[in-house]
């Protein structure tokens, strides 16, 4: 029987054109369940309830925080979009694949699933551990797609200390949960639309 070894381990760089609608939505899902899975054992290790952060509150001042945040930052990066070159603000065609020819039921379910995962996880998680910064410092470097450009990685890592700011000052998940979902969505569905107009 052969040996295994992590040296013959070979990653290489994926281009997205050769990503098949199958594959990049199977990616989506394991990464998005991985996501949930360890921010639930994350919290559990906290000694933390997740259904407790998960309560919905009885107030719904986390909806204006959640929509004030989501309006700030679409609103910067209609800006940046229009500034920046198109090349620094690459992705690598990801989200074009992601959302390009998707039916806006399934953007939803996307949007939605995306929003509760990764706040979970970074948010109700992480940041409990670490603070906003550090947090936000991982949140950027997961967004791997963004590393090659410093200004989409920069707006990521501030994106991401916002949607801390907004748990800390409502002490609900849900504002940055709605918030992450509201910019996920919007984002598809101009992806979706425009690429169909």
């Amino acid at each position: 029987m052969k040996k295994f070894k992590f040296g013959d381990i070979k990653i290489k760089k994926a281009d997205p054109q050769h990503l098949t609608d199958k594959l990049l939505l199977l990616n989506l899902y394991i990464t998005q369940g991985l996501t949930l899975f360890i921010g639930l054992i994350w919290i559990l290790l906290q000694k933390r309830n997740p259904f407790d952060i998960l309560i919905f509150p009885g107030s719904a001042k986390f909806v204006l925080w959640g929509l004030g945040l989501a309006g700030i930052m679409l609103i910067v990066d209609f800006l940046l979009t229009h500034i920046v070159p198109e090349e620094s603000m690459d992705d690598g065609g990801i989200n074009d694949l992601l959302f390009g020819r998707r039916p806006l039921w399934h953007i939803i379910i996307i949007a939605a699933m995306v929003a509760v995962c990764e706040e979970l996880l970074f948010r109700g998680a992480i940041q409990h551990a670490f603070g906003p910064y550090w947090t936000s410092i991982l949140f950027a470097v997961i967004h791997v797609r963004y590393l090659r450009h410093f200004i989409p990685t920069g707006w990521v890592f501030l994106s991401s200390y916002g949607l801390g700011y907004i748990y800390i000052h409502t002490g609900t998940l849900w504002a940055p949960i709605l918030c992450h979902f509201l910019i996920d969505l919007f984002s598809g569905l101009v992806i979706r639309y425009r690429r169909e107009s």
